[in-house]
């Protein structure tokens, strides 16, 4: 299991998933009869990697794949199955991963969970000398969308290219007054 659930820093609240990784020696079994998913109960949606393969993407069902899914008593797991080769490139990776069961002990040690892979880094002064640039420079164009009545248009500049900006300088501000020892949560 990964994710905030294995975070010890992470704050308890009801909307917390379940980030669960099946170690599997094959996943054509687990994708012949998608109903085995049902096992875990009723589900109100799902969103299964086969998507991701109807829009085009480059994906390796053989070697992986995902079901996000949502229950009717409101849980939500993303479960997501890996061959053991798949795995062996990130499994410890994440920082915030437990081994719940290795029932053929074919898993390397997974040292204590800790988010310190999510913490905020510094900048190095070309980041942010680059970032503020494009923050002020493309704050002006929010400014001239706005005053040639092109709502679309300010819209987009604030929202993709603005904002992203100011969420980057607002997340090393933190990490500062934290001696970058600090995440600042989920999106960053």
């Amino acid at each position: 299991m990964n994710g905030s659930r294995t975070n010890p820093r992470a704050t308890r609240d009801m909307f917390q998933d379940y980030d669960i990784v099946y170690v599997v020696t094959d996943t054509a079994s687990f994708l012949a009869d998608r109903q085995w998913i049902q096992v875990f109960g009723e589900l109100l949606m799902v969103q299964p990697d086969l998507l991701d393969q109807a829009i085009g993407k480059a994906v390796d069902f053989e070697q992986s794949y995902g079901y996000l899914m949502l229950f009717t008593d409101g849980n939500r797991i993303d479960l997501h199955l890996e061959t053991k080769a798949a795995l062996v490139n990130g499994f410890i990776r994440d920082s915030l991963t437990i081994l719940l069961l290795d029932k053929d002990n074919c898993l390397p040690v997974v040292p204590e969970p800790s988010d310190r892979d999510y913490y905020v880094n510094p900048p190095t002064a070309g980041q942010f000398m680059s970032c503020t640039n494009n923050f002020w420079w493309c704050l002006q164009n929010v400014a001239k969308g706005i005053w040639r009545d092109q709502l679309p248009y300010a819209k987009n500049m604030y929202h993709h290219t603005t904002r992203a900006a100011l969420d980057k300088m607002i997340c090393w501000w933190i990490g500062l007054q934290h001696e970058y020892q600090v995440s600042v949560g989920a999106m960053n």
